[in-house]
Formats: C-alpha cells, structure tokens, sequence
C-alpha cells in the first residue's frame, strides 16, 4: 500500500463523513468512550492523515524522515482508532471486542508501546507539544525538514507545560511545528474561559494573541469547514528552522454534528448511548454529514 494521499476536498468530507459515522457506531457497541473531543478533532484529524502527512499504513514509524503526528488530547483516542481501522491496520470488530481490555492495544488513552502507529504515549494533558519541540529539534540536527503535527485541547491551553513548550519553539525557531487548537468551548467539567480569560479578547482569536507574544504564526479558522482547514494548511510556510512555529486554532463545537451533545457540552465528554438513543444520534449524525458534504457539492 502507498503512502495515503486524498487531494480533493470534497472527498476529504466523504472520509470525514465515514469516520463520524464509525464513531457513532462505536460509542453505541463499546460505550464509555471520549465521543464530545473526538467528533470536534475529525475533520482535522482526517485531513492530517489522508492528505498531508502522507501517512504510510505499512511503513507506519518507519521512516526517519516521516512527518509526525500526536493526539496531545489522548482522551480522544478513539478517533485515532477509527482512523486506523479504517486504514486496515486494525478492524473495527477488533477495536470493538478490545477495546480498554487488558493487554490489548485500544486504551482510553493512545499507548505507543501496544497500539501500532503511536508516536507517544498521550494522557497527561499539555505534555504533547513538549513531545514536537523534542522532535523537532532532533530532525533539526539530522537535517529532516518535516513536520509535527500536535492536536491539543482548549481546556489544555491552561496547562503551565504548554506555555513553556511555546516560548522554547518560538525562541528555537522551530517553524517545523504546527500546534492545532481544538477549540471547542468545553473541558471536561466546564465552559472554556472560565479559569483562564485569553487576552483582551479572549476566546479563540485571544488564545491566537497569546502563541503571537510567544513567537508563533497564528490562525483562526472554522473546523467545521473542511475547505478551511485545508486551506490553513496549504499555506504553511516551508520549514526552514528560521521561522515561526505555526498554530492554527479551529472553532468547533464538542459534540459535532449531534445536537443534544452540542448543546450540553462539557456532559458529553464521555459517554454512550443505548438502542433507542443510537437510532436517533445516528440520524443526526447523518444530517450532518450530508450538511457538510452540500457546502462542497
């Protein structure tokens, strides 16, 4: 198998749509699973692993030269499953029978040393950016010009590590990282802002502020949009290690794509559903993805 390359946007939805899908399905046959993060992560996630990373099913972290992916919010490693199953690398019916069982490679949080494409261990929350600054001063080293793809947290923006790992990839010029901001109004217990106020604007567009003053290149996009997300992407600078380390933000909503979760974010962060309620978050979910796949049609 080559190295997975999806170009058009429009078919960057359809595989999004699937995952959504899948996700929905899992949360019914497992249950208990971080389903508010992940739906709010797939469009990123899918456009990160079907396009611009040219991730490699069956070399997976074989290649010293590969472009690097972390989930820094760990608790929403189911997507990274679904991903995977998707991709052959697991089944879904393994994922399924497996999953947070001991001595398998499906925990509620991605472990590098049993699940097969893991970069790094993911849980703690603030340490993924850590993890890229490591990284990318290594390839720096070894001359490697790819990248580090991390996505974080909203809720995980207040972690001090974070802060610290900003302010050594801004001073270091490590214009290989591209930190991604899942900002979907919810932690796990409470609305975004209450703890921590972002700037003078606070929000999103204040959060941007805050990477700026640390030296970073900044963007605010709709995660919603694929066309937006590609397009923030797309116009990265090259990697130089000159530069800036780049951030992009994306405004989202826990839940994505289903309704009642939406509108009570911060109590889906875990969950599952029974029959009755699957029938109906299933069909939402299917108006969503036929939403989403109209706005490229």
């Amino acid at each position: 198998m080559a190295k997975i390359r999806i170009d058009n946007v429009r078919d960057l939805v359809l595989k999004a749509n699937e995952i959504r899908s899948h996700l929905i399905d899992e949360l019914h046959r497992i249950g208990g699973i971080h389903i508010g993060g992940a739906l709010s992560s797939v469009n990123m996630a899918v456009a990160l692993y079907y396009k611009y990373m040219e991730f490699d099913p069956e070399e997976l972290l074989s290649d010293p030269a590969r472009n690097q992916f972390l989930l820094s919010k760990g608790h929403a490693g189911i997507l990274l499953y679904a991903i995977y199953c998707d991709m052959g690398i697991y089944t879904y019916e393994f994922l399924e029978t497996k999953y947070n069982t001991i001595g398998n490679p499906f925990g509620g949080h991605p472990n590098r040393h049993y699940t097969k494409g893991v970069e790094a261990s993911t849980g703690s929350l603030g340490h993924g950016l850590s993890w890229a600054c490591g990284w990318a001063i290594a390839n720096k080293m070894n001359g490697i010009n790819s990248r580090q793809y991390i996505i974080m947290g909203d809720g995980e923006q207040e972690e001090g590590q974070i802060w610290e790992a900003a302010l050594s990839a801004g001073s270091k010029k490590l214009d290989s990282i591209v930190g991604i901001v899942d900002f979907n109004h919810f932690s796990a217990a409470w609305e975004t802002g209450e703890n921590v106020k972002w700037g003078e604007k606070g929000g999103a567009e204040g959060l941007a502020d805050c990477y700026r003053a640390f030296g970073w290149n900044a963007v605010v996009i709709d995660g919603t949009k694929m066309a937006e997300i590609d397009k923030a992407l797309s116009e990265l600078p090259p990697v130089t290690y000159e530069g800036k380390p780049n951030v992009i933000i994306m405004n989202t909503t826990k839940g994505e794509g289903v309704g009642y979760m939406m509108e009570n974010g911060a109590a889906w962060h875990i969950g599952g559903v029974d029959a009755e309620l699957y029938v109906k978050t299933k069909k939402e979910i299917e108006e969503y993805n036929a939403k989403r796949l109209q706005e490229v049609e």
